[in-house]
């Protein structure tokens, strides 16, 4: 999954390079919940191009700590669970989990099911850039990721994370 391939300095991109830092930096927080990624991206800043900004997000998100994937992953519900709230994350999370069928009750009993699974053996919410996906597409990466040790586990998260970030980085220049 990639960012949109645009490599000019369009309005979106002049808009971000001219916003206030704490506006912008809530605005990041809202991509990736991670102050030092968005701290990186805030202070690169101005960007010269979509591409520019996309790698600089990409290179701090591929430094990601493990506390750091953990807080970032309390930002994020369930797979299968609609957030709730008005706040930027949780409406870009309803939408980027809009192929799971919320009247889908035998689909909904299983992800609860592999979901606690998953938390029993890893100790964190199932993550996958799920934008795009049905919920039995999600299910089954769900059951595939399994059989990861835990270190593997926590990269594949890691990933999941930075696919996430590029999406919603993509939403701001928009915006």
């Amino acid at each position: 999954m990639s960012a949109p391939s645009s490599t000019g300095t369009g309005p979106g991109l002049a808009r971000l390079n001219s916003l206030p830092r704490p506006e912008l930096v809530k605005k990041l927080l809202a991509c990736l919940d991670v102050q030092r990624w968005a701290n990186e991206i805030a202070d690169n800043r101005p960007y010269e191009s979509d591409t520019r900004l996309y790698e600089v997000a990409d290179r701090a998100a591929a430094e990601l700590s493990e506390s750091e994937i953990h807080s970032a992953l309390a930002a994020h519900p369930r797979i299968g669970q609609r957030s709730t709230g008005n706040e930027t994350s949780a409406s870009w999370s309803r939408r980027e989990q809009s192929g799971v069928d919320a009247d889908d009750t035998k689909l909904a009993v299983e992800l609860a099911e592999a979901n606690e699974e998953y938390e029993r053996r890893f100790g964190h919410v199932y993550l996958v850039c799920a934008s795009g996906r049905s919920g039995p597409e999600l299910l089954e990466i769900l059951r595939s990721r399994l059989d990861n040790d835990p270190v593997t586990e926590l990269r594949v998260v890691a990933d999941e994370l930075r696919k996430i970030a590029r999406l919603r980085l993509a939403r701001v220049i928009e915006a």
